[in-house]
Order: C-alpha cells, then structure tokens, then sequence
C-alpha cells in the first residue's frame, strides 16, 4: 500500500543483513572414478516425469489462488452493499464461477474423483457385459455404512468451517483495535503536543508507521520498504528495514519520541498508555498468524473427505449407475468447496482490507491535522463574541447574558 505524498513523507528501502555463513568449498582436485562405477549416471526415472506432468494441473491452481490472495481488498461502500445483496446476486455468483480462486483451486481433486467415478463405472460395465473374466467381480456395497457417516462428515466440516470463522473473526476485532487505537493515539497528540512541531510532526508520522509495518509483518510478500516509503525518512526506514522485528521497532521509535517532548507527566502517561494497545496487537495477530487450527483436525477432515469420495461410486452403482459420475462431480465440488473455504479464513490478514484501513487512518490524521486550527480559531471567535456580549457598553450585564439555548433537534 503506497501512502501518498503530503506533509509525512519517507525513503528507499535498504537490504536487511542476515547472519553470514561460511561459503561451501569444493575439493581442489577430482576424486577419482573407480573402474566399477559409471562415470555417465544414468538418466532419472521416468516416474518423475510422470509426477511432474500429473503436477501441471494441481501447480497452477495453486499459483491462481495464491496471486488472487495477494490482490488488493476493498472497503464496503454503500453502493457495494447494494449490489451484494441485490436479487440478482445468484445469477452474477453462477457466471463468475470460473473466476473464483475457490473453485478453481477445486479443480484437482474434483477431477481426481469424478475419473475415479469413471474409472469403476467402466469397469462395472465391462463387467455387466461380460467383457472380463468371470473371476472379476462388480465393485458395490451397501449405503448403510455411508447413511451412519453422513452426520459424522457434515459436524466435521460445520465445525472446521466455523473454527476458522472465528479465527477470522477475531482477527478482523484486533485490527479494529489497533486501526481505532492509532487514530486515538494521533488523537492525543495533535491536541495535547502544542510546542515542538517538527518532534510532533516526527512522532505522528511513527504512529501512521505502525499499522503499516503490522500490516506488512503479517502478510507474506508485502514490501515494507515501498509501503512505508512516504511515511519514514531515510535513516529511520533503513533501521526499520534492518531490525528483525518492524513493528516493534517503530514502537521503539514512538516511545523515544514521547520521552524527548516536554510534556506534563500527566499527558506524557497517557499517551504511553496508547502503546499497550499496540503491543496487544502485535501478541494477538502474531497468535493467529503462527498457531493454525490443530493439525490433526484439519488433517482429518481431508482424510475423511477422501475416503467418502473414493468409495463414493462403488457405494451409488447399484441405484445411480453411470449417473455416480456426475452425483461424484457434485458431491466432491459441494464438500470440498466448504472445506476450502474453511482453509482459506483459516488465515485471516490476506482475507481483509488492510490496505484500505491503513489509508483511511492516513487520511483520517491528515484531516484533523488540516481542520486543527480551523476549529481552534473558530471557537476562539465564539468564545470572544460570547465574553463581548457578557456585558453591556456601560459594563452591566445584559438580561439573559450567560445563558445558553439548548437547540430543538426533530428527528
């Protein structure tokens, strides 16, 4: 999210510097070939490229849904929640279909399951026609075992869903927190700082850094140095981009500046009690970013899934026929679609609009930094006209001088 140009501007990135390892050093001279071995190794087995073409179709649905996550999110405006809720919202779903990272990341195994289904329908058939040996018997059973799992299936999927709903959700409330706490912090010191403008200008533009650096420590491919490049100077957007931990280390730079401003201890506490809810930030998405759901559960969701749709067909044969290949198109597109989505809210950062809230706090600041002395000289001048009208021209107060009319709202 590129921050644009006004008064708080920043700098270049610079390379971070990791640790230096000690180079790996070739032998000086070529051990010698034994008589026995084969100086020309054999070629690799075919099965590898066997694997790397039945990867082509799973490689490139993943590479959709990765870059649709990296896509920038919209706010809701009210023209967007028009169109959501809008009675023709179904048909508009069903004609973007093919452009869903959902469903095109169903391809693989959809397809995996729907061949299977053609798979043991063929070989039924042959069977039926007696087009194999007699030996080769017809692949059905009975649906009884599958009418007792149905339940156990549909809990499992409800409650994965809703385990990373509130993953989601609770990601969604600690942006709220800090998005709120950084505008209430700038808040404080727009109108508590009154000297030192160029520390106070300084100050603010670390505080506008901070949802910006979070926002970048979550979301795996930001560039920090782009995003933060209007907000930092140089020399501290090159130690940002060196530290380890960015957030923390804009942080850092906050508390530094509170402890330089010539404050009132009152006013100094209660703008450093504004960087708790920053800290609190920081421990509640790094939680959900770094602890996923239990990795048994979800593990067991696929398994399950797999094993329905595997034996799926041999289930169906007997009352659907070749219909058990589309009723396998649909059930495995159906399922595992919810089981996806689960997967996909499971990490909340790259589902919200953190872009978008890091530029309406920017904007938000900027604005109240435009409209401060708008509003001051304003109600200065009420304040003198109301001190003027106090008293009459002989220096007796006037009848009703004092008094306040509350106004008449009608709603």
């Amino acid at each position: 999210m590129a921050i644009p140009n006004s008064s708080l501007h920043i700098i270049s990135s610079s390379p971070s510097k990791f640790p230096s390892m000690k180079p790996f050093k070739f032998p000086s001279k070529l051990s010698k070939i034994r008589c026995s071995q084969n100086p020309n190794p054999p070629s690799p087995p075919s099965t590898l490229n066997l694997i790397s073409i039945l990867r082509i179709i799973p490689d490139w649905a993943d590479e959709i849904k990765e870059s649709r996550m990296k896509q920038t999110k919209s706010l809701y405006k009210h023209e967007d929640w028009v169109e959501h809720r809008s009675s023709l919202r179904h048909i508009r779903h069903l004609l973007s279909s093919l452009s869903s990272r959902v469903i095109l990341s169903l391809v693989p195994p959809v397809i995996a399951f729907t061949m299977v289904a053609v798979v043991v329908a063929s070989y039924n058939t042959a069977v039926f026609w007696e087009l194999l040996p007699e030996f080769f018997p017809v692949l059905r059973a009975s649906s009884l075992p599958y009418q007792l799992t149905a339940p156990a299936l549909a809990l499992l999927l409800v409650f994965r869903t809703e385990a990373s709903y509130s993953r989601f959700e609770e990601g969604r409330k600690a942006w709220t927190k800090v998005v709120s706490g950084t505008y209430d912090f700038a808040r404080q010191v727009i109108v508590s700082v009154e000297t030192d403008s160029v520390l106070k200008m300084a100050l603010l533009r670390y505080i506008l850094a901070f949802p910006v650096a979070l926002k970048c420590h979550l979301v795996h491919g930001s560039d920090t140095g782009k995003d933060l490049k209007n907000l930092l100077e140089d020399d501290d957007l090159a130690l940002v981009l060196r530290s380890n931990h960015r957030p923390r280390c804009v942080i850092q730079f906050i508390s530094q500046s509170l402890q330089m401003l010539n404050l009132e201890p009152s006013k100094r506490t209660t703008l450093e009690s504004k960087v708790t809810c920053f800290h609190e930030g920081i421990g509640v998405c790094e939680q959900i970013t770094s602890i996923p759901i239990p990795v048994s559960y979800t593990r067991l969701t696929s398994r399950f899934l797999v094993l329905w749709h595997l034996t799926l067909p041999i289930i169906l044969w007997d009352d659907c026929h070749w219909i058990v290949v589309p009723a396998t198109f649909i059930s495995a597109a159906s399922l595992f679609c919810i089981e996806e989505v689960g997967v996909l809210i499971e990490e909340p950062f790259p589902m919200l609009a953190l872009d978008e809230l890091c530029k309406l706090v920017y904007d938000n600041v900027q604005e109240a930094l435009t409209s401060e002395k708008k509003i001051k000289d304003i109600l200065d001048a009420k304040m003198a006209d109301h001190a003027s009208r106090k008293r009459s021209s002989n220096g007796h107060p006037t009848s009703g001088s004092g008094q306040t009319t509350w106004p008449n709202i009608n709603f």
